[in-house]
């Protein structure tokens, strides 16, 4: 029992001593991470800080040693699989990281992992071994320059235009495969081919270095290459190729500097074969502005050649306008003081000095302008051409108002006042409805029409309170609309003024019994226009629609574009209202150049005014690249409007001569002068008849559909006198087309646009009457028509009108008493018979008369010859043939030198006429008697007519 006892406190001794003398009590240790090199061509890895294990059992065997580190997966899971750590020394515990297989830096760049160092142990198997924390190992591969660059293209290829410098040709690029920074870049490109004249920088841009000149070399060929930055070449150099262009002027090819057009032709295009050369330069925006330049056709552009008051008609504007500056006349002589400037068209231009060139329209013209409804319409310019100012007008009274109509007028029991006036670039109307009631009110416009000294067309429309201004057709509100403040009252008396207003003196301006009495009104002129005024017109009434206004300030020519379905994606066209400026706009050049091909110029009217219109085309181009962006210079052109076709205006229906018995003349209603009037326009021009299917060409005339604009009937030799003879018109047919129509003693003018069918009519309704007891034989009358103001006119149609009498009238006792008179005293009127002209009328009451012992005496005489023709006859049968002719040279020979055969003139004219007077059996002889005096044949039985010329006398319409 002690025995056993004893043994197993000897075991337990023994356990407790092993126990107490365990080696391996402490773990290894590492850095917590390390930061790892190697190269691409090797496996070992070089750590920062080195690999060392320490074990705190050293220097005890197996415990204090370390046998091995272990490589897990770091956080990509891969790094186990490429690395492994080795001892090198299990005493000091270092250790050493190496790669499996040969590393890739261009497929991966970083490695991670984590690494563990562990014990030997108590022994040499390794028991009770102690492992360390894992430490976290990065790993670098490093680069190695194993790739040379390669280029992107083995040949580049450009064109270039001669002559020029450029920054950049063309750029080549290689590329380097390695994958550090140091070997992958492109350190420098260089020019291997000797001798061009190139150069090329380290970004791989190709420039000249002198201009290049395509007539020497056409192509440039030439070598490059590239060295990366651990200086290898690249594995095959670049071929780079540059064609030269001839030079390329930027700018617009196909410009004709000068377009013919042809009246009549309708819309022609007026750069058909225009383009755009920008020469490869990249543009994103252009704009093209082409204006062609009319003001100094008429009042701005070609429009119908007709006069205001015939265009309003042709325009459909209510009939009823007041003109408060027409042509001087005897009834309107308030514009006789106004000096006038040339026109191309029909229109009169008055000249407005601002001083002393004021029109005061009289009372009667006044007083038909009452109400507060008004349209008011004129054609203005200020400044004008050929205009001084005065000598008292200094700059500064140069910006007072000027006035251009100032009006009061008398509306039943009240006054109201208007003025409008132009002040800098506005425009004012000054209203007052009731100058001893109401308020007055101020319009205010500020336009730039009305400072440009360009004419433009104004319509304002007064409706109060509401007032409408149109501007060359354009509506425009007004800016501003004020009450004026209180001002003095205007004299309660009905007064115009064209050109400028009227102020009364201060002793003046007393009112008694609310007028002013006539002749203590001392008027001084204030507010003087300055500039030029036509076609001032004021209708009472409603106002004036805008088509009406429109169509008066229509110009018939202008720009336009061919057809808008055309317009290319981005394009933008523009025309102003009076289509003188047109404007393009778009970013792609090729549309761009199909628009500016379609711009148009058109002209509706037939008879276009011929001239030079100038043309211009401003072009601003947008690029990229603003500093190098091309600059065009501006085109400058004209258009020509070749003189048109003449129209061939023909009368005729109506014979030279008109015979009517006296008595018809003595009429009631007279006779018809042109009861057959024919009016034929035609115009003669040049047809391309193979177009139409027929061979060759020809000179063909087409009848037109015309607007005639006046007509005019006059009598030649002496006016009409009117105690005895007048021209009748109908008046109905007059007043119904809205003809003007002036008749005095020297002609009948018949004014206004109207078409052809309309003055036959007229014209076929104009009489003759005389009156009883006239005596007259003959008259004559001349007929013309025009159109386009007097610019084209008709052939003169001459018409002799012959009165025939009755042989009752003939031996009225007071003609045979007048013809004894008459015959005592024939030198005095040999003249006139002779030239079958009677110039006097009183002496026309004795010419039957006369014409009757004329007749008389020549038919007794003319029995005589024939009597003793016949004796002699006879006589000379009687002789024999020996003696016959020695009795024609005897005595006994019949003299007629001394005789004298007077014969009525009016019998000469009816044989002409074919109208015989004498139906007695012996009419023949009398004529072969009247033979045989030439004398008498030849200044006895001759009309002379007299030949007006074309010129001869001013047309009065």
């Amino acid at each position: 029992m002690d025995r056993m006892n004893f043994l197993s406190f000897l075991l337990l001794c023994l356990t407790s001593v092993a126990n107490c003398n365990k080696a391996n009590k402490h773990k290894p240790w590492i850095e917590t991470e390390y930061q790892g090199i190697v190269m691409e061509n090797d496996n070992t890895v070089l750590l920062n800080p080195p690999l060392f294990a320490l074990d705190k059992d050293a220097p005890l065997h197996y415990a204090g040693e370390i046998c091995g580190f272990r490589v897990h997966n770091g956080p990509s899971g891969s790094g186990s699989v490429q690395f492994e750590a080795v001892v090198l020394d299990r005493s000091t515990g270092e250790g050493l990281v190496r790669s499996k297989e040969p590393l890739d830096c261009e497929s991966q760049r970083e490695h991670s992992f984590t690494i563990q160092a562990y014990d030997c142990g108590e022994g040499p198997d390794g028991v009770n071994s102690k492992k360390s924390h894992k430490a976290t190992v990065h790993v670098r591969v490093n680069d190695v320059n194993e790739f040379s660059p390669v280029f992107v293209e083995r040949r580049y290829e450009a064109s270039v235009p001669e002559g020029r410098l450029f920054d950049r040709i063309v750029r080549v690029e290689a590329l380097d495969a390695d994958c550090s920074p140091q070997y992958s870049q492109i350190c420098f490109y260089d020019i291997i081919t000797p001798n061009v004249p190139f150069a090329i920088d380290n970004d791989g841009n190709i420039k000249n270095t002198e201009p290049l000149d395509s007539k020497r070399q056409r192509v440039h060929t030439f070598w490059v290459t590239a060295f990366d930055c651990g200086k290898n070449r690249a594995q095959a150099d670049a071929q780079v190729v540059v064609t030269v262009k001839p030079s390329c002027k930027p700018g617009w090819i196909g410009w004709t500097k000068r377009v013919e057009y042809t009246p009549g032709s309708g819309s022609i295009p007026l750069f058909p074969s225009l383009h755009l050369e920008t020469c490869e330069e990249t543009v994103w925006n252009i704009q093209a502005t082409v204006e062609l330049q009319t003001g100094h056709i008429g009042k701005g552009c070609d429009r119908d050649s007709y006069s205001d008051r015939s265009v309003r008609r042709l325009c459909g504007a209510v009939r009823g306008e007041v003109d408060l500056l027409p042509p001087p006349s005897p009834s309107a002589n308030w514009t006789s003081a106004l000096p006038t400037l040339p026109s191309s068209d029909s229109s009169l231009v008055f000249s407005f000095n601002g001083s002393n060139h004021v029109a005061v329209v009289p009372d009667s013209v006044v007083s038909a302008l009452s109400g507060d409804h008004f349209t008011l319409q004129l054609w203005m310019r200020r400044g004008g051409a050929n205009i001084q100012p005065s000598a008292t007008q200094s700059r500064g009274n140069r910006k007072e108002e000027e006035t251009i109509v100032c009006s009061t007028v008398k509306n039943d029991d009240s006054y109201s006042h208007y003025s409008l006036s132009v002040h800098g670039c506005r425009l004012s109307l000054f209203y007052w409805p009731d100058v001893s009631a109401a308020r007055p009110v101020k319009f205010l416009w500020k336009l730039e029409q009305v400072c440009d000294s360009e004419w433009h067309h104004l319509s304002l429309s007064v409706q109060f309170p509401s007032v409408t201004l149109y501007v060359d057709g354009v509506t425009f509100d007004p800016a501003l609309i004020h009450d004026n403040g209180a001002i003095p009252n205007p004299a309660p008396r009905q007064r115009m003024l064209i050109g400028a207003c009227w102020e009364l003196e201060e002793k003046q301006k007393e009112i008694l019994n609310n007028t002013i009495p006539e002749g203590k009104d001392s008027v001084k002129f204030v507010g003087g226009y300055h500039g030029l005024l036509s076609g001032v017109t004021v209708r009472p009434g409603s106002v004036e629609p805008h088509s009406v206004v429109e169509c008066l300030y229509a110009c018939r020519e202008g720009l336009d574009f061919g057809d808008l379905e055309t317009l290319g994606s981005g394009m933008k066209v523009h025309v102003n209202p009076s289509q003188s400026v047109l404007v393009l706009e778009g970013d792609d050049i090729e549309s761009f150049n199909r628009a500016v091909q379609q711009v148009t110029y058109r002209n509706s009217l037939r008879f276009a005014t011929p001239g030079v219109r100038p043309l211009k085309l401003t072009t601003s181009l947008r690029c990229f690249n603003e500093e190098s962006c091309l600059s065009l210079k501006q085109l400058e052109g004209y258009l020509v409007v070749l003189q048109p076709d003449a129209p061939q205006i023909s009368l005729s229906g109506v014979g030279p001569h008109l015979a009517r018995p006296a008595p018809e003349f003595e009429g009631p209603r007279g006779v018809p002068l042109f009861p057959e009037l024919r009016i034929v326009c035609s115009l003669s021009h040049a047809v391309n008849t193979a177009a139409q299917g027929m061979e060759g060409g020809a000179l063909m005339s087409d009848a037109v559909a015309h607007t005639l604009d006046g007509c005019e009937v006059q009598p030649l030799g002496e006016e009409l006198n009117p105690e005895r003879e007048e021209l009748l018109v109908d008046m109905d047919v007059v007043r119904e087309r809205g003809l003007d129509i002036i008749n005095t003693t020297a002609y009948i003018a018949i004014t206004g646009a109207e078409s052809i069918s309309v003055y036959e009519d007229v014209l076929r309704s104009v009489r003759y009457r005389l009156a009883k007891g006239s005596g007259r034989f003959e008259r004559r009358f001349r007929l013309s028509c025009s159109e386009m103001n007097g610019r084209y006119t008709s052939n003169e149609l001459t018409l002799e009108v012959n009165f025939l009498h009755s042989l009752e009238s003939l031996y009225h006792p007071s003609h045979l008493l007048a013809s004894q008179q008459q015959f005592l005293h024939p030198s005095h009127h040999s003249g006139e018979l002779s030239g079958h002209t009677l110039p006097n009328p009183h002496r026309n009451s004795v010419v039957p008369g006369a014409a009757t012992v004329i007749i008389m005496v020549c038919v007794g005489f003319l029995v005589v010859m024939v009597i003793l023709g016949v004796f002699r006859i006879r006589s000379i049968h009687r002789r024999g043939e020996g003696s016959r002719g020695g009795a024609k040279e005897g005595s006994n020979q019949w003299d007629d030198s001394a005789l004298t055969i007077i014969v009525n003139p009016m019998e000469s004219y009816e044989s002409r006429m074919g109208i015989s007077a004498d139906t007695e059996g012996d009419g023949e002889e009398e004529e072969e008697e009247a033979a045989e005096s030439p004398d008498d044949a030849s200044d006895d039985q001759r009309i002379i007519i007299k030949k007006e010329g074309r010129d001869g006398n001013a047309r009065r319409y």
